[in-house]
């Protein structure tokens, strides 16, 4: 596998030092999952992927204490030093997706990609805190789920949330986040002490039912009731992702579901977007 390095392409500076912004970053982790991707082993195919850039003093990441919980972390938590979060949303190849439309539970498809991407995103991370620390930056790596309170079953680090702040899209009525490139997919995200000018937010909604009351295919897709549009049963979501943990059992942790996901006018595109 043939992975440019940071090096390749950097600025020098006056002091002898290299300068990194965000087009170097984003180009580094679009060819890292290109190549990832092209593995015999990997199952999974992916689309281009979405890199977004938030600053750490946002005001919005204090905010996070109130909307999910007191716990949450701030990225300042995780390193001392912070200065920017890199988040990324990791689209699904449509064939995933398609195969996920039928049936009450979730296809071996997704789920297998559910398993590869988590997979890819713990390696893109290390691979970029490598890179980093080359050029004497910090890092954090942290792992795409399974970070959650299991009785609450909220994160303390919410990846979605933190790429909303980025700017990488708006929440749906299915509380996935819808980018530029549709809800289905993967989010990930790094924190850094590399300062890196922050990304910006667009002031409107990408939900067709928040922008314009109309839609809710997402909740009808739903397959057990856990979803309505003033409401959110997360235990009884969660059921169903253990279901499907024990029917995937043979590919390792796959509690996932995703039918609240595919088939919507929001799965591979924002939907409000012109075009």
């Amino acid at each position: 596998m043939i992975i440019k390095s940071l090096y390749i392409g950097r600025d020098i500076l006056d002091n002898g030092g290299f300068a990194l912004n965000r087009e170097k970053i984003t180009q580094l982790v679009k060819q890292f999952i290109k190549d990832y991707s092209s593995r015999k082993e990997i199952y999974t195919k992916w689309r281009e992927p979405i890199i977004k850039f938030s600053d750490v003093r946002d005001e919005l990441f204090f905010k996070l204490k109130e909307i999910i919980s007191p716990t949450h972390a701030l990225p300042t938590d995780f390193m001392e030093d912070a200065k920017t979060v890199i988040s990324y949303f990791i689209p699904f190849d449509k064939s995933i997706v398609n195969l996920n439309i039928d049936g009450k539970y979730s296809s071996r498809g997704w789920a297998m990609a559910y398993i590869e991407t988590n997979k890819l995103i713990l390696d893109l991370n290390k691979y970029i805190k490598r890179e980093l620390e080359l050029l004497n930056y910090k890092s954090t790596i942290i792992p795409a789920t399974h970070n959650f309170d299991k009785e609450k079953l909220i994160s303390d680090w919410s990846h979605r949330h933190v790429a909303y702040i980025a700017g990488l899209g708006t929440f749906g009525l299915n509380n996935m986040l819808i980018t530029d490139k549709g809800c289905c997919g993967r989010i990930g995200s790094i924190i850094t002490n590399l300062k890196v000018e922050p990304t910006k937010r667009k002031d409107i909604e990408y939900c067709l039912y928040k922008r314009k009351g109309v839609c809710k295919k997402c909740v009808k897709r739903c397959v057990n009731n856990a979803l309505k549009v003033d409401s959110f049963d997360r235990h009884k979501c969660y059921e169903m992702l253990l279901y499907n943990d024990r029917l995937h059992s043979d590919f390792g942790l796959a509690d996932v579901c995703g039918k609240c996901c595919v088939n919507l006018p929001c799965s591979f595109t924002n939907p409000v977007k012109k075009k």
